[in-house]
């Protein structure tokens, strides 16, 4: 089997998910989140995009619902052996298959949770699963359940997070070897990606962010490459990808002779991931963190050049999105605690000027101050 973790670890995962339902009184979850898979079993495919549930019981049973082409997905990596297809027909519904799987599992009249934030569940299928189950048990919303428990990092999962750090280390060193005047941002992009799969890394879960000239102000990736001119900014997001395992990193880069407004803007990204390091640890919550970003940004006049959030926590990750369920953003009561894996980014975008700036990179959480994960400096960048 190609798991990437020890069988040990994986029951150690399911004792407290099992503890936590017994704790909400559930006696059954039926997880539709490929990344709640992933922990909990190492089943590892993109499947999900279609119709597939792992139903857990309260006393540790599990079975996986899934179509024929992941069967031997299944089986070849994760501890999964109970497994069951539901046949691709022409107006099929796999919700029937799921009802009568759930009545061979003695969980008719049950108290079930259902994970329905998620990526692996449509709306559609969100309303066959409810036309099928809301007469079958008492159904409830259980989609922070496994992402709750998934924010506490085991050592297991840190070595796999430092070794997704290094890759994105290296994928900023092969960027700023190739950023100059003339250069082609399909040559960098294909250096960093190529970094990541050269030190035995992953596809990440969403696409790398490359930007220049005024493409720099974006912070989500589009199609289409540029030259970067002689005097030009470069924005980049990506993260280096171990066993699924995402560590995020920002930066912009300048080319040629940086502009005041550049520094002048690097120097607010600074000072204010400085400050909040002084606060991503133990007895603050994330709404802290954002208070801190939102403060210095509105002092020096850049409210509306910022973002309504500056950061996330980060794990195994399956596409469209390697962010997860917790965010830096006002008024989230979600206490740090030590173990978390959180990227922290500070985004400037100066659509007046056309300046961007950005500076962002992964931590983990410790007892006391966090620990950056890069090897790199916050140093401003200018090739």
């Amino acid at each position: 089997m190609g798991l990437h973790f020890e069988t040990s670890e994986f029951a150690d995962r399911l004792t407290r998910l099992t503890r936590q339902m017994q704790d909400e009184k559930l006696d059954a979850v039926l997880l539709f989140a490929q990344e709640s898979m992933y922990w909990l079993t190492g089943y590892d495919t993109f499947g999900y995009c279609f119709f597939q549930t792992l139903v857990v019981k309260s006393d540790g049973t599990m079975a996986l619902l899934t179509r024929s082409a992941d069967l031997r997905q299944a089986r070849q990596t994760s501890i999964l052996d109970n497994i069951h297809i539901w046949v691709d027909r022409v107006n099929a519904d796999p919700t029937v298959d799921l009802k009568n799987l759930l009545i061979e599992m003695d969980l008719l009249g049950a108290r079930i949770g259902i994970e329905y934030d998620t990526h692996g569940m449509t709306g559609r299928v969100a309303r066959l699963v409810d036309a099928q189950l809301m007469a079958f048990g008492q159904i409830s919303d259980a989609s922070y359940l496994v992402s709750r428990l998934r924010l506490i990092k085991s050592p297991a999962e840190i070595a796999h997070i430092e070794r997704a750090a290094a890759l994105a280390d290296d994928a900023l060193d092969a960027a700023i070897a190739l950023t100059k005047a003339g250069a082609d941002e399909a040559d960098i992009l294909a250096a960093m990606q190529g970094a990541v799969f050269a030190g035995g890394g992953d596809y990440p879960a969403n696409e790398f962010i490359i930007g220049s000239g005024v493409d720099a102000l974006l912070c989500r990736y589009k199609a289409g490459r540029r030259k970067l001119d002689a005097n030009d900014q470069l924005t980049l997001e990506w993260a280096g990808v171990f066993a699924h395992y995402h560590v995020a990193m920002m930066r912009t880069i300048v080319v040629g002779e940086p502009s005041y407004r550049h520094r002048e803007l690097y120097n607010a990204c600074l000072e204010t991931i400085q400050a909040i390091e002084t606060v991503l640890k133990p007895g603050h919550t994330f709404g802290d963190v954002f208070d801190i970003h939102a403060r210095i940004m509105d002092e020096r006049g850049l409210a509306r050049h910022r973002l309504n959030a500056c950061g996330y926590s980060l794990g195994a990750r399956f596409s469209p999105s390697w962010m997860e369920h917790q965010m830096f953003h006002i008024g989230n009561p979600r206490q740090i605690e030590p173990g978390m894996s959180l990227f922290v980014h500070m985004i400037i975008m100066d659509s007046e000027t056309g300046t961007a700036m950005t500076l962002g990179q992964t931590y983990l959480t410790t007892d006391d101050a966090p620990r950056a994960l890069s090897r790199h400096s916050l140093d401003f960048i200018s090739a």
